[in-house]
Parts: C-alpha cells; structure tokens; sequence
C-alpha cells in the first residue's frame, strides 16, 4: 500500500511511519509546522508535501493522520472525500458534530477507517475483558483504570502538547483516552461524567510550555443506569506508575496491573488466582497497513471516545 502522512504534530507519527514503511511505502508527508516538518524530514528523508491538497493528490492510496487533534476534522473529510483510507491517532476530533460530518465523509467514500486504540488488542487487557464479560465477576458494579507517565515532571512532552486550542485539553484527552475507550469497551457509554483536573508540575520550565495550564494530573467518574461506576485516573506527572486496569462485581474481581492479570470470586474460592494472558493481537496501525482490520477499533468506537471527552470536560 502507498501512503502518505497527513500531519506529523503527534509524538506517535515516527512510530507509525516506521511501520508503514516495514509494510509498505510512504510517498511523503505533510506538516503545517515548519520545525516540525524539519525534524521529521531530517529522521525520515521523505519529501514533505507544501499542501494537503498536494498530498492528496499524489498516488498514495491512504493517510496516517497525526495532525493536531484540532485538525482531525478537515484532514480526515478531506482525505476520504479524495479517496484515501484513514488511518488516524486519538481522539478523532473534539466534538460530536464533527464527528458526524468525519462519519459522513467516510461512509459516502466507503473508505477504510481505523482509529488507534491499540490497548484494546493487548494480551492482558484481553485477559480483563475476557473474565469480566464471562458473567463470573456477577454484575459488575466498578471499573477503574489508571495510566500515568512522567511527561511534564521529566520534562520530555512536546511544547504543542500542551496547547489547549491544538488538543483540545491536557492529560485527560491525551493519555486519559485509553482509559475512556477500555471503559466503553466494558461498560458502554456513561450517562453522567464529572472530573477533577490540576495542575501538579510545579518546574519552571515546563510552566513556560503549558501557558495554557492545561490539567497534567486528572481523575474522570462516570456513572451507569445500572449504579455501575468507572474512573479513570491520568496524568503527566507520575514516574515509575504501573498500569491499573480493575473491574469489579457482585462476585469478585479482575485486577491488571503491568502485564500481570488476577483475579478473586466465588469460582475461586474467594482465593485469589492468575489469569491466563493471551498473546497480543497486531496493533491498529498494523491492522490498517496490512489490510487485516479487527472488530474494536472503527468509527462507533471513535465516535463514543469523543463524546465520553466531551462529557469528562463538561462541554
């Protein structure tokens, strides 16, 4: 497959030209940010397109859009209406209604979409959904997921990250989105959603950065019709943070943390036990470029990430 990357704004664009250059070929790229072209530019040594239409009019049979989230909406419209397959980083776009009009684009080119939710298909998530979905947990009544880094205390996240106008927000949007797909995953979409979002970095370098204070330390609570609860709890200044992914019932618990999956109920005595972890499935950017698409990560899924965001910020 011939591609083309429409935007290289995101932190994960290196990673996904690597792979679509392991499966395929990439044409070249385009960026609005002229430092950001450069870097890119000196890495890849792939000729960088001066417009999107320039882009999109090139041989390339798809895009890996790593614009600014901001972007999402008119890059993807744009691509599929040129008929090119979609490939894009999280969150799709930052409203409803543009999510509608990116739906509408796509299913009147019938291109391919994928979104990348790629903790969806690794083996110890699998593991966690797979025991809550058995029924052996009873009615789950609990779900909690925790997923930190170190990006502004350690100081590496990229000056834009923290440009509220280009995300959309700050940690919660950002690395808080896993949480928010892995809890729609296993629960569905919430009616009601309340946040809690600081700013916890106190380095005077990163406050130079993030003039916008947008939130690095964030916890989201969601409720269900049934009395169900989830949180997602997320942040850019915590170092040396496992990930926590737990789901609890009536009869139990499945608790993730790094790689390592257990569980405690009734079937086990109250004792708790291992789970057995399945292999990983490919990554969505490895489903996109190879052609072989899995259930779980299309445009419901996308579409239900940004309205779960849009109720975590309370727009």
């Amino acid at each position: 497959m011939k591609i083309a990357i429409l935007g290289v704004w995101h932190v994960h664009a290196p990673d996904y030209t690597r792979t679509a250059l392991a499966h395929g070929e990439v044409v070249g790229f385009f960026e609005r940010n002229d430092a950001l072209a450069e870097a890119f530019s000196a890495q890849f040594g792939l000729p960088r397109f001066e417009t999107v239409e320039a882009l999109l009019a090139s041989d390339c049979e798809a895009v890996i859009v790593c614009s600014a989230t901001k972007d999402h909406t008119a890059d993807i419209i744009a691509a599929a209406k040129a008929g090119k397959h979609v490939f894009t980083e999280k969150v799709l776009a930052l409203t409803d209604t543009e999510c509608d009009a990116i739906e509408a684009a796509v299913n009147e080119s019938r291109v391919t979409f994928v979104i990348s939710l790629f903790q969806k298909y690794i083996g110890s998530r699998k593991a966690v959904k797979a025991v809550a979905d058995s029924g052996e947990l009873g009615k789950i009544n609990y779900l909690r997921f925790r997923n930190c880094h170190n990006g502004s205390t350690g100081n590496w996240l990229p000056a834009h990250f923290y440009n509220a106008e280009e995300c959309g927000g700050g940690a919660m949007i950002d690395l808080g989105a896993h949480g928010m797909y892995l809890t729609q995953w296993i629960l569905g979409v919430p009616v009601t959603s309340v946040s809690a979002f600081t700013l916890a970095c106190e380095r005077p370098d990163v406050a130079e950065k993030n003039t916008d204070h947008v939130e690095d330390n964030a916890v989201t609570v969601m409720t269900y019709p049934d009395g169900a609860i989830a949180v997602g709890e997320t942040g850019f200044v915590s170092a040396n943070d496992p990930v926590v992914f737990e789901v609890h019932g009536e009869l139990g618990y499945v608790r993730m943390e790094g790689d390592r999956v257990t569980k405690r109920t009734a079937a086990t005595g109250g004792q708790e036990v291992e789970v057995s972890v399945p292999a990983s499935d490919p990554a969505p950017i490895l489903q996109f470029v190879t052609g072989n698409v899995l259930p779980g990560c299309g445009m419901a899924e996308a579409k239900a990430l940004t309205h779960m965001m849009v109720m975590a910020y309370g727009k």
